[in-house]
């Protein structure tokens, strides 16, 4: 069957058995350019040990495992740190975290934390003649101040640290307000019913989880304080009152994002794009589509993992109908490692059924042990090796610096200090990578050729609300991870010239 576009030209459209489309390549300026377009598809809470491609045996993801299987899958990358602020700073500004204060797990009314007057993942590519879009979750914060006026404008965002499009909810999806903002503004904003928002008090009439638990559709955790503002049905952190029509529904989060993914991608075929495209699962409160509710047999967080392969696969195939697929390069990982009871009693924990989501990891978020930010991480298309299995130690940090060569673009030596450029690694051309790196919990480690030193801690080794084992201890921990990988031995008293070698590494880090 034939289409015919009125800017292009009659091109053939062969729909196949399996149900994908295949488009014969439409010549745009985009594919003559030579520069590719970038999509970096960031999951939320998503274990080393979640995809097929990664171990998985009671979940398959085949839409990722394929980007895998004819793209780069690497076995060491890693997040900055172990909770999703942090990472999302790390990712934004090629520095570490722990550098600036206030980047810890902002709430939904946080001020804005990323510095307009600096460099930034999307003012590289906007730098180099890109269109720069964010779709999803944010969680960096908006405006200068706490306070701020729902109901108008809210500057700075996302727009003015590079994304020349933005459509984002403002936090996380258990954390009011529960609005999508498409730059700078709540959609369905209604003067007349105001948003205000609140972490300290209760405002307004809405009832609370807490008050009156029989109104929830999934009942909050005891102990973990989801239980304020309710909205379709979730307890909430927070509270908020106001924005009636604003107020999204939950089961169709990811639906939404993705049609304005879709979108956006649409309308610059044309010419060079940048797209961070933020997922929310399997992020908690886990409310998948109804299409996908049940289906995993692993509850709610196992059908979020197969709706996010899903999404996935709808973008490659996206890619594909506009004759772009293959000069479009795809960046895949996760912010921060997984983790089952963080808020909500979804059948997290009740219907794990030998499913591993850190696999053979430690620790997941919130932890220092390599289960809190050694994620999956899939690099395919353009320019990507294919079918390969990198080890290379990498990090999210260094997609900055390394997108600046991608494309060209000339870093000053005060800019992103702590990203590294490693485009042939990136691209699986070659297996060296990073020669040490810092992870980021309640406490730092520093990894080097395989071994990980742990700094003492004075923090809990073992939250009990989420069941996590910190990694928190009072005295020096050094782990062989070639050997180790599941940090099952401290070795420091074995090793104490490598523990002094690490804990000067790390301090020299900190002083930079």
């Amino acid at each position: 069957m034939y289409f015919y576009d009125m800017k292009k030209s009659l091109f053939p459209v062969i729909l196949l058995s399996s149900g994908l489309v295949a488009i014969s390549p439409l010549i745009t300026r985009a594919q003559t350019s030579g520069k590719p377009n970038v999509i970096y598809i960031y999951a939320d809470d998503l274990g080393f040990g979640d995809l097929s491609s990664y171990g998985a045996q009671q979940i398959q993801t085949p839409n990722l495992d394929r980007l895998a299987s004819t793209g780069t899958q690497f076995t060491n990358a890693h997040s900055s740190s172990a909770t999703c602020t942090p990472s999302r700073f790390a990712l934004m500004t090629g520095t570490y975290p722990w550098r600036q204060t206030g980047t810890g797990i902002l709430p939904g009314d946080a001020k804005l934390i990323i510095p307009t007057d600096k460099i930034t993942l999307p003012k590289v590519f906007k730098n180099a003649g890109y269109a720069t879009a964010i779709v999803g979750k944010w969680h960096l914060g908006l405006g200068n101040q706490v306070s701020k006026d729902w109901n108008a404008a809210i500057r700075p965002g996302p727009n003015d640290v590079g994304f020349d499009y933005s459509f984002i909810f403002p936090a996380t999806a258990d954390r009011v307000p529960t609005v999508f903002l498409e730059n700078e503004r709540v959609i369905a904003a209604d003067i007349n019913d105001p948003i205000q928002v609140d972490y300290e008090k209760k405002i307004g009439n809405d009832p609370t989880g807490k008050e009156h638990p029989e109104l929830l559709k999934m009942q909050s955790s005891p102990g973990q304080g989801h239980n304020q503002t309710i909205v379709n049905g979730i307890g909430r952190i927070g509270y908020m009152s106001g924005g009636t029509r604003a107020r999204w529904v939950d089961e169709e989060l990811s639906m939404t994002f993705l049609h304005k993914a879709q979108e956006f991608i649409s309308q610059h075929q044309d010419k060079p794009f940048f797209l961070y495209f933020c997922l929310t699962e399997p992020h908690v409160p886990r409310m998948p589509a109804t299409q996908f509710k049940g289906k995993s047999k692993l509850g709610y967080r196992g059908d979020a993992i197969l709706q996010l392969d899903w999404t996935v696969g709808q973008i490659q195939k996206h890619l594909q109908l506009l004759g772009i697929d293959h000069n479009t390069l795809i960046i895949f990982s996760s912010d921060n490692g997984p983790v089952l009871d963080d808020g909500y009693m979804d059948g997290a924990v009740t219907q794990l059924n030998g499913h591993r989501p850190a696999g053979p990891l430690r620790g997941g978020k919130y932890s220092i042990f390599e289960g809190g930010t050694r994620v999956p991480f899939i690099v395919n298309g353009k320019g990507a090796a294919k079918g390969k299995i990198s080890d290379a130690l990498i990090c999210q940090i260094d997609l900055l610096a390394t997108s600046a060569q991608l494309v060209g673009v000339k870093l000053n030596a005060d800019e992103a200090i702590d990203s590294e450029p490693l485009l042939t690694t990136l691209m699986g051309q070659e297996d060296k990578g990073r020669t040490h790196m810092v992870q980021h919990a309640q406490t730092l480690a520093i990894v080097k050729d395989n071994w990980k030193y742990i700094a003492p801690s004075n923090g809990t080794p073992y939250m009990k609300l989420t069941d996590t084992e910190t990694g928190n201890l009072s005295e020096d921990q050094l782990y062989d991870l070639k050997n180790d990988i599941g940090e099952k031995n401290n070795v420091a008293s074995k090793y104490p010239e490598k523990v002094a070698e690490l804990k000067q590494l790390l301090n020299d880090q900190r002083e930079k």
